[in-house]
C-alpha cells in the first residue's frame, strides 16, 4: 500500500474544510483560537501582579474583593 504524501497547507486546508463542514464556521474558528501563540511575557507580567504572594495570600485576597463586606 502506498500512500501520497501531502504538504502542510494540503493537511491544513483539508482539515479546516473538515472542521468548517462538521463544527460550522463559527466553532471552527473558536477551535482555532484556542491555539494562538499570543504574546507579551507571562512570567514577567505575573511576577508584575503577583509577586512574591503565596496562594494562600492571592486566595485571601480574592475572597476578600469578592466580599468587601468582611
Amino acid at each position: 500500500m502506498t500512500t501520497e504524501i501531502a504538504s502542510v497547507a494540503q493537511i491544513t486546508t483539508r482539515a479546516l474544510a473538515i472542521l468548517s463542514k462538521e463544527l460550522g464556521p463559527v466553532n471552527t474558528a473558536r477551535f482555532i483560537n484556542q491555539f494562538s501563540v499570543g504574546s507579551g511575557d507571562y512570567t514577567q507580567e505575573r511576577d508584575s501582579i503577583v509577586g512574591n504572594q503565596t496562594v494562600a495570600e492571592i486566595v485571601a485576597e480574592i475572597k476578600k474583593q469578592r466580599n468587601p463586606s468582611e
